[in-house]
């Protein structure tokens, strides 16, 4: 019903920069609070930023300064701009958004929350 799909990782030197970004697509009715997760190895799923339908916004302290998500609401979009990339921010992204979804068999809406496939950033030289 909704896919996410998540492109822009890659190798990149420490001090470097990248940007993703995570398109939403399907059936979509309307697209609310998005987010960018990484889970690094070994470790646990942490949230990273996250973007409301409106302006704002919540970057992870080990990330303020570094990193900021944005997003383009007709395009159902959100971005994760990269700079000053460390070794310890290497993980796979994933995208994360709360999606309404519409059902043309019942004429009805229904709420989810999506997850994309992630992509790989590695940072090292």
């Amino acid at each position: 019903q909704v896919q996410l799909v998540e492109s822009g990782g890659g190798l990149v030197q420490p001090g470097g920069s990248l940007r993703l970004s995570c398109v939403a697509s399907g059936n979509i009715f309307s697209v609310n609070g998005m987010g960018w997760y990484r889970q690094a190895p070994g470790k646990e799923r942490e949230l990273v930023a996250q973007i409301t339908n409106g302006v704002g916004t919540y970057h992870a302290d080990s990330v303020k300064g570094r990193f900021t998500i944005s997003r383009d609401n007709p395009k159902n979009t959100i971005y994760l701009q990269m700079s000053s990339l460390k070794p310890e921010d290497t993980a796979v992204y994933y995208c994360n958004a709360d999606v309404a979804v519409e059902d043309s068999a019942t004429d009805s809406v229904e709420y989810l929350n999506a997850w994309g496939q992630g992509t790989l950033v590695t940072v090292s030289t």
